[in-house]
């Protein structure tokens, strides 16, 4: 008998590669864990620490190959080259493909516009961060070089600042990080998908983040919000602040900026002309959106919208309708559509390979460190070199004590092989300073050249004790990193592009129409048609009206003001207020609640609930036996959210849905006859929506649960003889006596 598998141990059935084993057609079994640490673990860590994921440079690996290309090509001083030519360069560091390092340059360039401080001054076009259509020219059409502030990311870069890897066919060295003077990581807005996890970093100005490091490096207990007021999006627009928020965002890392659009009233041609957007946001969505209110009717005001960005920026216009107030219309448009819209922000930093979400406090501090480490490494960098050099000149000096003894060393050596250890013995140096001593230039040996390479062991004296004072005294370092920050500042910080207004300064729309609220009737069909009828009309009305083989399924008293909610068969539930339905008839289908919710094809109602207040429950009852209740407040939405998928679990299909406001006795009954009675109280309230529940009733193989009813309204009258002591339980089989009339099922 074959050994049964653990549940750890489920196997996947593979075929032997014939190739590789020697064996066609031999089916292995291996475990599913393991299948996933060796496949899918390389996979996901690959893309988490390798492509999608920032470091502490504020690059992805794309970004510091492209610029260390351009770097070593030579593009910080020369002029522009073709940007063919430097993807193709590129190549020997990224093996992703032309089109890929191509679309990294775009994203980089000063003409896409997509960051505060591009560091690509590119020439042709290389579209736009606020265009989705906006498509940018080949990479043979168009010219890059580096922008200045890239000197800033390689300036240490020859001094051993940071470690050099070898590429990915071992032919060259490239940085693993750039050694930026700054904080780049929170300058430049980045964002990436990688397995499991994003990041998601918004730009702050450069000025602000600047000055907030040097007061950190000067006091660590330094209320950040007061010098970092606000993220800076390159695209402009107004940022409405909400400090306590905004602490919360530079304290966890996590959160969401709004940002609406800026706009000016042109009065003489009645139009409106919007020149910034949200980063983002894009001019084809917002038009799009637009479009589809205007069409809709929820915008009468407009009578136009178009785009009309060209080379002075971008804009669009629109044109009112005579005496249409310009401020309302933009405070609705704000509302409706993402001419104002939330920035998400999620800082996920690699920090010495593993992805870590810091506030912003957490991530200066880091910056710090390793920027700390940077200088160190180059002041001992340059340490090791003057060290070298003294060392080279103390030999130099012995040599003045008898340079034509020197020359004579060395005319009396026979062989040239001799006389590096000649001029050791002879003057008690070492190998490497005689070697220095023996390359000297025969027109250098005079007492004038020896002399005045001599005179430079005093200040290279001094200079290597400075130096290592400096790596002794970490107030020096510090000192250090604040003059470079400040320099940064004073070459490359820009006034803000995104204005800053405060919450309590910006109106919001309000919508102004009141509706009435009055006494209705409400029907719901099986085949989903719906009717709200008034008292008057119904008093008045004959016979309700439905499709041939249709019938009613629920009839509701409410008020105009009433919240529906609506159950689908494939699990999802549609919110909407009675007001949105006209008053209907008797004589009328009503509306037809697939084509009305927008539901999905071949989604039908099967039950209408009035949650109310949100205080009480639903009790699901599905086909294999089990129950689930949820508390109703599980439902509510804090958005206008017409549609929530996953309203109850997709485990069984249902059998009924029962609203509850407070415990009572139902009565359940299976496809077998049986009837079992049970109290509410015995369910647990869930506040998961999807739980499959509880077994309350116990089913054999062939047979369901096929409807539930409250006790009061079944024909049993024999109680206690369907009750049970404890659930799930297989109830009793009905007696005739018991079965009553056929009762209408809830659904």
């Amino acid at each position: 008998m074959a050994k049964k598998k653990t549940e750890k141990e489920v196997s996947i059935r593979r075929v032997a590669d014939p190739n590789v084993m020697g064996l066609r057609g031999t089916v292995l079994d291996q475990p599913i864990t393991e299948t996933l640490d060796s496949n899918y673990m390389p996979y996901a860590m690959s893309v988490i620490v390798s492509r999608a994921i920032p470091e502490i440079d504020g690059f992805k690996p794309s970004h510091r190959k492209l610029l260390y290309t351009m770097y070593k090509m030579g593009l910080l001083s020369g002029g522009r080259t073709k940007s063919a030519n430097i993807v193709g360069q590129t190549m020997r560091l990224n093996p992703h493909g032309d089109q890929a390092i191509y679309e990294t340059m775009v994203r980089l360039s000063k003409g896409n516009e997509a960051l505060l401080h591009p560091f690509v001054d590119s020439k042709g076009n290389f579209g736009k961060v606020y265009s989705r259509d906006m498509a940018y020219a080949a990479s043979r059409y168009t010219e890059a070089k580096l922008s200045p502030i890239c000197a800033e990311l390689f300036r240490d870069l020859d001094c051993d600042a940071v470690d050099f890897v070898d590429n990915y066919d071992n032919t060259t060295k490239e940085p693993s990080l750039l050694p930026t003077t700054y904080p780049n990581v929170l300058v430049s807005a980045n964002q990436g998908i990688a397995v499991g996890m994003a990041s998601q970093i918004c730009g702050f100005n450069l000025g602000e983040v600047c000055d907030t490091t040097i007061a950190l490096l000067k006091n660590p207990d330094h209320d950040i919000s007061s010098t970092l007021l606000a993220p800076d999006f390159s695209t402009g627009g107004q940022l409405i602040c909400q400090p306590e928020e905004l602490k919360e965002i530079y304290r966890t890392g996590r959160g969401g900026v709004k940002v609406r659009a800026k706009y000016r009233y042109d009065k003489k041609e009645n139009l409106i002309e919007i020149y910034e957007i949200p980063y983002s946001t894009s001019l084809e969505v917002i038009l799009d959106k637009v479009a589809e209110l205007v069409k809709a009717g929820k915008i009468k005001e407009i009578s136009d919208m178009r785009d009309e960005t060209d080379l002075s920026g971008l804009k669009l216009t629109i044109d009112l309708k005579r005496g249409v107030d310009p401020d309302k219309l933009m405070q609705k448009l704000f509302k409706l559509t993402p001419l104002q819209d939330t920035v998400s922000c999620n800082f996920n930093i690699l920090i010495a390979g593993m992805p870590r979400v810091l506030g912003v406090g957490e991530l200066l501090d880091e910056w710090l460190a390793w920027r700390t480490d940077c200088v160190k490494r180059r002041v001992y960098f340059i340490l090791s070199k003057k060290k070298e050099k003294l060392h080279l000149l103390l030999g130099l000096k012995r040599i003045l004590l008898d340079i034509d003894r020197a020359i004579a060393i060395i005319r009396e050596t026979e062989e040239e092989a001799e006389v590096i250890p000649n001029l050791m013995i002879g003057f008690g140096i070492d190998q490497i300073q005689a070697e220095y001593v023996a390359e000297i230039k025969l027109r250098n040996i005079n007492k004038e050249y020896i002399l005045k390479r001599v005179q430079e062991t005093e200040s290279l004296t001094a200079e290597i004790a400075d130096l290592e004072d400096t790596l002794a005294k970490p107030a020096r370092i510090r000192k250090i990193i604040v003059g470079e920050l400040e320099t940064v500042r004073k070459k490359y910080a820009q006034p803000r592009k995104t204005e800053i207004v405060y919450s309590h300064e910006v109106e919001e729309y309000e919508e102004d129409v009141q509706v009435e609220d009055y006494p209705v009737t409400l029907f719901l069909s099986r085949e989903g048609y719906f009717k709200k009828i008034t008292p008057l009309s119904l008093r008045m009305s004959g016979e309700q009206k439905f499709k041939e083989g249709d019938g009613l399924r629920q009839q509701v008293e409410a008020s105009n003001h009433t919240e529906l909610m609506f159950f689908t068969d494939r699990q999802q539930v549609y919110k909407i207020r009675a007001s949105e339905f006209a008053d209907s008839k008797a004589s009328v289908l009503g509306d037809y609640l697939p084509a009305k919710l927008g539901m999905d094809e071949g989604e039908n109602v099967v039950a209408m609930v009035l949650p109310g207040d949100y205080s009480g429950h639903l009790l699901f009852f599905f086909e294999n036996g089990k129950a689930a209740r949820v508390e109703l407040k599980a439902y509510t939405t804090t958005s206008n959210r017409r549609k929530l998928t996953g309203a109850y679990s997709d485990k069984s299909p249902l059998v009924a849905i029962l609203p509850l406001a407070e415990d009572r006795e139902l009565a359940l009954y299976s496809t077998e006859t049986r009837a079992l009675l049970m109290h509410t109280s015995l369910l647990l309230p869930k506040s998961t929506r999807a739980t499959q529940g509880v077994q309350v009733m116990t089913l054999k193989t062939k047979y369901r649960l096929e409807r539930v009813a409250p006790v009061e309204e079944t024909g049993i009258c024999n109680h206690s003889r369907y009750r049970s002591r404890s659930l799930p339980a297989a109830g009793a089989l009905l007696k005739p006596e018991d079965q009553g009339q056929e009762q209408i099922s809830l659904l």
